[in-house]
Order: structure tokens, then sequence, then C-alpha cells
């Protein structure tokens, strides 16, 4: 079915026709200028989706009257960018996909039809083990085992790199997944069909809400709903309260990161923020590098927020400069 919101589509630069798109303001509801930032990333994706199937107008509507409908335990479908998963549930997630091809090959189908149609990245990190240590050949020594220990599994991961579109594996040695994600996956703006919108996600991990630091919206699943967006299904989700949480002022010379990040869960362990979006805002956030903000949004199964949300500003987009050529594109931030 037609997209009931196509008429808000429009290209983001008049030069280039080709790339769209939706542009929320031309709802011409008062309601969205006072909807959180972490809330217009669900709203986006709730109206880019919208087919009357899977994601309905009706959601859009809870989604935009979230003032009154946060406390009212309202479901609402999301469909996040892309997928992370670490190895220990990602291998199964790829086998799955494999036992598919099997099945509809012995049902006469193609299995090369059978692909993630979420963007789905999968980065090996939970499989090192420290056997040697205080060597400067360690680390190398360490991955030698790792390689030896697991062979059969990377052998696996390493036929569907190859063999499944819109999966991407990478391999051991890389580092941890949330640095990854941080520092090389997150795209902040997707670029994809022709159109740019939110990067999202949902990852396999307690601690994905790391790349909440970045701007990027994004909280752990279990291995079963992760797979479920791989295959095109939206979370359902009950719409949350957002806690707004206001930085004034500037750290002062001898108070280090980790005194920040300590006293910002104490504060929202108190205030009781379980099952919620926090959202941090005020003057004192850009006095805060993305590793300070990282940090503190890695810290979300600690006070039991959902996911505790950075918006993107110019010192995301300075750290996406920052970390190399390797990044997708960065579209210009007003000043």
């Amino acid at each position: 079915m037609r997209n009931p919101y196509a008429h808000i589509v429009e290209p983001l630069d008049p030069k280039e026709p080709a790339k769209k798109i939706y542009n929320l303001c031309k709802l011409g509801d008062p309601r969205y200028a006072r909807l959180p930032f972490s809330i217009r990333v669900l709203l986006e994706a709730a109206v880019r989706n919208c087919d009357e199937f899977l994601v309905r107008k009706d959601d859009v509507e809870s989604i935009l009257n979230w003032k009154e409908t946060q406390t009212q335990s309202v479901e609402v479908p999301f469909k996040p960018a892309r997928v992370i998963l670490q190895d220990f549930t990602g291998v199964p997630a790829v086998v799955d996909f494999a036992a598919m091809r099997d099945a509809v090959k012995k049902l006469g189908g193609d299995p090369e039809k059978i692909n993630p149609v979420c963007p789905a990245d999968l980065v090996i990190d939970h499989s090192i083990q420290v056997d040697f240590n205080r060597k400067p050949d360690s680390l190398q020594k360490n991955q030698d085992l790792e390689f030896e220990r697991n062979k059969e599994r990377f052998e696996f991961l390493k036929w569907g790199s190859k063999a499944f579109h819109n999966m991407r594996i990478i391999p051991p040695g890389s580092g941890i997944v949330h640095q990854v994600n941080l520092e090389y996956l997150a795209r902040v703006v997707f670029d994809q069909d022709g159109f740019y919108y939110p990067d999202s996600l949902v990852g396999t991990d307690s601690h994905t809400t790391m790349i909440d630091g970045l701007g990027v919206l994004g909280w752990g699943v279990g291995g079963i709903e992760a797979e479920a967006v791989m295959l095109g299904q939206p979370i359902s989700m009950v719409l949350p309260e957002v806690i707004g949480y206001k930085l004034l002022g500037s750290p002062g010379p001898l108070v280090t990161s980790t005194d920040i990040v300590l006293t910002v869960t104490k504060h929202l362990r108190q205030v009781g923020v379980v099952g919620k979006f926090v959202e941090f805002f005020g003057p004192g956030v850009a006095q805060l590098s993305i590793a300070d903000r990282a940090t503190i949004a890695n810290m979300c199964p600690e006070y039991g927020a959902t996911a505790a949300f950075f918006p993107v500003d110019h010192i995301s987009v300075k750290y996406l400069e920052q970390t190399g050529d390797h990044k997708f594109p960065v579209l210009p931030f007003p000043a």
C-alpha cells in the first residue's frame, strides 16, 4: 500500500532531488515541536514505514500524542534502521538464516533470496580469552589461540559474510562491539533507498545503549526480537516516558569522567527511570566529550533506563569527522 505520508517527502537538497527526507514539519501538527528528540526518532520511523499493516496511522497519532499516551502503556511499532549482534547471539542468527536457505532450496526455491531485510552487523568480540599477558607478543598469541579454538565457528561466519546480502561481519581483533559500533558502524544519518533518515538500532547486548551518546537511538533486545527485525518485522514497544536531565556548568579541573558518570548514575537511580528514556539537555551537554556521553549511556543497565539519549549536536559532528575517512559522508550541521 502507498505510504499515506508520501506528501511530506521532499529533497533534502534541491540540487540532489534523488536524496529525499520525510519532512515531519510538513505534518502541520503543533504537537511535533514539543516532542523530545528521542520520541521524534520513533515518530520519523513510524511515518516513513507507515503501510497501514505493520505500521498504521493510528500508531503515528499515538506517538504524536506522546504527552498523554506516555503514561497509558500504549504500544507502538518501531522499525530501527539496523541491527547489531555480537558473536554469542549472532552465530545462532546466521545459523537460522542458513537453515532457511536450506529449507527454501529443498522446496525448489532460490536460496539466494533469503537475506536480512534490515541491515545487520555482527561483531566478533566475545571469543577472546587471556592466556598470555605482560609480554610484547601477548596480544598476538591470544589472538592465535582464539582462531584455533573457534576455527569452525569463524569459518562458518566467513561464509556468512560472503553469502548474505545486507549483513556485514566484523572479524576478530577489531575491538569490542560497542567501540566498533561507536567508532566505525554508526552513521547518525542513514542513507538508503534514496532516503536520509535517523540512524537507530537494536542490539543483542544490554550495553547497546552506549551508542545513544552519539545521538543514535538504540537499546538491547533478545535474540528472537533481533532476528524478527532482521526479517523486516517491527518491534512492539510501550511508548516510554522521557525523563529530562539538565546539565549546567562545566567540570572543574580535578573532576574526572568517572566522577561525572557515577554522579549521573547515582542521581538517576534515586529518581527511578526503569523502563524509561532519559534525554540530556542544557548548556552543560556541550562540555561533555563523546567518550563521556557514551560512558553515561553505557551505564543504562545500572540505572535501569531503556535508553539515555544525547541529541546530535556540533560535538557529535566533530566526532564523526575525527574518526576517519572510513565513516559515511557527514552532512553539514547548521550553526
